[in-house]
């Protein structure tokens, strides 16, 4: 069966964004596959699950309403506690107007950042 093997996220500066992705997933740096490969491919650490990220250098800016997005899980940590971490590396709030009025029953609560680079992601978690 085909499998997603990797996500390629367009970005303008690949050196910050990868510093970003880094710490914000605790990722590491693919080594090159070949002399002159330039490519960051970002995965998770050995023996540790989850897809790997590659940062595509694109002219094109970041959407206001992307498409596509990456949904990111605070696992135990508070909701709160994590979104002023990801701040902290560099991510900014973003004005989202979709938040929904009367989430559904057992919805986790979520958050819209934007990374270094203005690419839209949710973080969703438990409140406080």
């Amino acid at each position: 069966m085909t499998r997603i093997s990797q996500l390629s996220l367009g970005v303008q500066d690949d050196k910050r964004a990868a510093a970003f992705w880094e710490r914000a997933l605790g990722y590491v740096r693919r080594a090159p596959r070949f002399e002159g490969d330039d490519w960051i491919v970002l995965e998770p650490p050995t023996g540790e699950s989850g897809m790997a990220i590659a940062l595509d250098v694109s002219a094109t800016p970041a959407e206001e309403f992307p498409r596509v997005h990456l949904d990111l899980d605070a696992g135990t940590r508070d909701l709160d506690e994590e979104v002023e971490r990801l701040v902290a590396l560099g991510a900014e709030r973003v004005d989202w107007p979709y938040y929904p009025k009367d989430p559904e029953p057992g919805a986790k609560p979520y958050v819209v950042l934007a990374d270094s680079e203005g690419n839209r992601f949710c973080v969703e978690g438990r409140g406080a």
